[in-house]
């Protein structure tokens, strides 16, 4: 069974406020990625920022 298959089974099984419960479970690991992402793109950019500013001219 495919992951995506297994997670659909399972929580349609749950009850409505359960079921709401893992679509906020799964807002907060989205946008908790997110910052990772944005953290490790200030870090690039502020690693090489001397080199975007001469790219930059």
């Amino acid at each position: 069974m495919s992951l995506a298959k297994e997670l659909l089974d399972n929580f349609n099984k749950l009850p409505i406020d359960s079921q709401k419960e893992v679509i906020d479970f799964v807002m907060f690991l989205s946008q908790k990625e997110q910052k990772k992402l944005e953290k490790i793109m200030d870090d690039i950019i502020e690693n090489n920022k001397e080199a975007l500013e001469e790219l930059g001219k």
